[in-house]
């Protein structure tokens, strides 16, 4: 089985990956940021490293879903594939810091990638407000994070919103902003009831909207 858990920019993807790990006995498949070649110098020269940094997430978040689709394991997912190219390829052109040329081979390949593969079996989506986000970004205290942009932020979670209104497969939408439940251990339980009425049908009557 395939969870995911998809959201912004310091909404708690992998805060919620660990500790739906360790609750459920999962195997956790994280993404990874500190050994990025690009991301740092992303941060710092968008336009130039645009699509450095995209065909780099891409390469190693279809290598994810290959090995996933491989394994016997319930695998929790921190951040998909479908969030490089329906997030933030579309909003890096959106913005003019991805040619048009550069965004339609990044566009074709991400296609070709999706004939190949599956839909998670639950996409968890931790929906977030643009100040929630910036103190979580804050208080984590990575040093490439800190020239990141409002608009670049606002940016992603208008296209977030818009990608969740049109998903199709099995979903469960989070409030990041209510729902503290990497500090609140009552939160913790409400998110993990929400997933055992998802996937196995029980607690019908809780909500996390």
């Amino acid at each position: 089985m395939h969870i995911a858990i998809a959201g912004n920019i310091g909404s708690g993807k992998t805060t919620l990956t660990k500790m739906l790990a360790a609750h459920y006995g999962w195997t956790p498949k994280f993404e990874s940021v500190d050994f990025n070649p690009y991301l740092a110098d992303f941060y710092e020269d968008m336009e130039r490293w645009s699509f450095n940094l995209q065909i780099y997430f891409l390469n190693k978040r279809f290598k994810d879903v290959v090995d996933i689709s491989k394994m016997d394991d319930v695998i929790i997912q921190d951040r998909t594939i479908y969030e490089d190219a329906r997030i933030f390829a579309p909003n890096l052109h959106a913005m003019g810091l991805m040619s048009s040329r550069d965004f339609e081979n990044y566009s074709d390949l991400f296609d070709l990638m999706m004939s190949l593969v599956k839909a998670p079996d639950l996409l968890i989506y931790l929906q977030s407000s643009i100040p929630n986000l910036v103190a979580q970004i804050q208080k984590r205290g990575r040093e490439y994070e800190k020239s990141i942009r409002i608009d670049y932020l606002t940016g992603l979670n208008e296209r977030y919103e818009s990608w969740i209104k049109d998903y199709k497969h099995k979903l469960l939408i989070v409030d990041a902003d209510r729902y503290k439940f990497g500090n609140r251990p009552e939160d913790f339980e409400a998110v993990t009831n929400m997933i055992d009425n998802e996937l196995f049908g029980l607690f019908p009557d809780t909500k996390l909207k």
